[in-house]
């Protein structure tokens, strides 16, 4: 079906483009007609009237004479006195007339002779265009090769399935399922990004294609994946003073209200095995006392994460597990830089991992290319953490996914 559906599709295309093609080609050939047959009639315009005031002039001077010579004539067949007053006359105006003085007539070789000039090789020309326009390909060059979930998010990464293609860039478009309209959401070199705003339980189509080294053209459409995601999008607290929040309530912006505390997640929605992604979008004045992190439960009152039952990054790169700061630090946050936590439960062979009350985790932390792995005690089992941050001053604006 999909095969005979892609090459009926083609087909149309095909037969409309060089339909197109046609008509365009026609269009020009046509005009460069019109132009040339004006330069005809232009040249022919302005030639051709001094050719004919000459005419004018040699015409009026034959008739000139042929007047007078009657005149003359009609002079000696009168009466004498008549006669004399006649030839007197005539004499008059034979003085004025002026046969020998003639325009000048311009000699034959510099009379315009028109003619065209119309070269054959471009036909050629077009012939080896035309010869080499459009391809048919039984296959796009690039396919979509995954989708992750992520909480309001999906992961899409695709791969160059064509060895001989060298792509220069690629364009990722999606809709819902119930859409018929695709939207670009990446352009650009990467071969994986994140498609954020996803709604959770909904089906959404995939496509990506990609533009050849040095080319203008995008490649065809690799096939539509559908995916989706079943996670709850990760909201941060609606209502707190000192924050301001997107309409998906996913970004976070610290405004300039006199206010400090930590702004926590609605909900504990991160769950061990999960990637927990925080995205600086734009930075304000640091203060060591700043924190983005994770915890076990909402505590009000704190004006950091950097206390206990909690993990945090301070914007300096300084990492605090339970209030306390490790010796591995890492670079300190800036515009775009992505924090992630992964959490995993550690399981300590056949004793019991909440042994004397503890709680193990394996967390590691990465920034700008660089990690601290550590364990955290916790006092209880927790299935799902919060997540929170502070800021001291206003500017920073953080997305969570």
């Amino acid at each position: 079906y999909n095969i005979k559906e892609s090459a009926s599709q083609t087909r149309d295309v095909l037969k409309q483009h060089f339909n197109d093609l046609k008509g365009t080609l026609g269009k020009l050939l046509d005009e460069r007609l019109v132009t040339l047959l004006q330069e005809v009639d232009t040249i022919e315009q302005e030639t051709i009237k001094p050719l004919d005031d000459c005419q004018k002039l040699i015409e009026h001077g034959v008739n000139t004479a042929e007047d007078l010579v009657q005149e003359g004539e009609i002079a000696i067949l009168g009466g004498v006195g008549e006669q004399k007053e006649k030839l007197w006359s005539f004499t008059k105006k034979a003085l004025h007339i002026q046969l020998d003085s003639l325009p000048e007539v311009p000699l034959l070789v510099d009379v315009p002779c028109l003619s065209a000039q119309l070269d054959d090789s471009i036909l050629n020309i077009v012939k080896d265009h035309i010869f080499k326009h459009g391809t048919v390909a039984s296959r796009p060059p690039v396919q979509i090769e995954e989708l992750i979930e992520k909480p309001g998010g999906i992961i899409v990464r695709w791969c160059k399935v064509d060895d001989d293609f060298t792509a220069q860039d690629y364009r990722l478009q999606f809709r819902k399922c119930t859409s018929n309209h695709f939207e670009d959401v990446y352009v650009g070199s990467e071969t994986e990004f994140i498609v954020l705003h996803i709604d959770p339980n909904v089906d959404y189509q995939f496509r990506v294609c990609a533009r050849g080294d040095g080319r203008q053209e995008w490649s065809p459409w690799s096939v539509p994946q559908i995916g989706h995601s079943t996670l709850v999008p990760h909201e941060w607290t609606a209502g707190f003073e000192g924050y301001s929040l997107s309409s998906r309530r996913n970004i976070a912006l610290r405004n300039d209200s006199e206010s400090s505390g930590v702004l926590y997640s609605s909900a504990p929605t991160y769950f061990c095995g999960q990637t927990l992604t925080f995205r600086v979008e734009t930075v304000g004045q640091p203060d060591r006392r700043d924190s983005i992190g994770v915890c076990a439960e909402r505590q009000n009152g704190c004006d950091s994460l950097q206390r206990d039952q909690a993990v945090c990054i301070s914007t300096n790169g300084a990492v605090f597990v339970n209030g306390k700061e490790m010796t591995n630090q890492l670079p300190a946050v800036t515009s775009g830089s992505t924090v992630t936590f992964d959490i995993e439960a550690v399981t300590l062979g056949s004793t019991n991992n909440n042994e004397g009350g503890n709680f193990k985790l394996r967390v590691t932390i990465s920034s700008n290319n660089r990690e601290v792995v550590f364990d955290w005690l916790l006092d209880q089992s927790c299935g799902s953490l919060y997540f929170g941050c502070s800021f001291f001053y206003p500017g920073w604006k953080v997305l969570v996914f």
